[in-house]
């Protein structure tokens, strides 16, 4: 089977714009596989600061990222056997995996890793760069962002329910960083490409937005057809 006809649905987006949880509610209802290519980088921050290798050093970064001995299974991530889906989503490891993303070597190292992902039936990730630089060829690309309070909002909300304490004061203040830094730096920034359709969800629910990228793909499948 030609890997490029296994159909991809990038949703990329800003830091808590919720495109991981549509990513993987629309992933679910198609029946498709799911990558969250975000981990991956959280992965590495990870492992990065375990090894306590300074952030500057990308030559250490990029040998963590093309060697990382990491799976997933269902909702859960393992690194080198060792459970760590709730270690990689504290603000530490997203603020340092933002900046080691902006590093050319890092980035390199885990690109095949991602595409790899590209499986039948199909695949739907969420990341930054999904659409622009991972699957260029995918047949449908969304960008998926929210305002910044909202997205404070969401994410105060994860943390609390996760037991750890968290200010929605600080959170806003880190996602705007965050974004500043993102779509500022030199390999590929945060952007939305113009082959992408703009989904913003802040005065949608999360069946809302759903929907709408379920939509989107019966629209991009009946074109496809034609």
């Amino acid at each position: 089977m030609d890997i490029n006809s296994i159909p991809v649905i990038t949703i990329d987006g800003p830091s808590a714009s919720g495109k991981g949880t549509i990513a993987q509610l629309v992933a679910k209802k198609l029946g498709f596989h799911y990558l969250d290519s975000g981990a991956l980088y959280r992965l590495v921050a990870l492992k990065a600061l375990q090894a306590d290798i300074n952030i500057s050093d990308e030559n250490k970064l990029a040998k963590i990222a093309a060697t990382l001995d990491v799976f997933f299974e269902n909702d859960q991530i393992y690194l080198e056997n060792k459970l760590v889906t709730d270690k990689i989503r504290t603000e530490e490891c997203g603020v340092m995996a933002s900046k080691l993303a902006s590093f050319p070597r890092v980035r390199e190292s885990l690109i095949v890793r991602q595409r790899a992902f590209r499986q039948p039936p199909g695949l739907v990730t969420d990341g930054r760069d999904m659409g622009s630089v991972i699957f260029p060829d995918a047949l449908l690309k969304v960008f998926l962002t929210a305002s910044a309070e909202i997205r404070a909002q969401r994410r105060y909300k994860q943390l609390i329910e996760k037991g750890i304490n968290a200010s929605i004061v600080e959170l806003q203040r880190g996602i705007q960083k965050r974004d500043e830094r993102d779509s500022k730096r030199s390999v590929a920034p945060l952007q939305q490409s113009s082959d992408a359709r703009l989904l913003d969800t802040t005065s949608l629910s999360i069946l809302q937005a759903q929907n709408c990228v379920l939509e989107w793909y019966r629209e991009c499948c009946t074109s496809e057809r034609v």
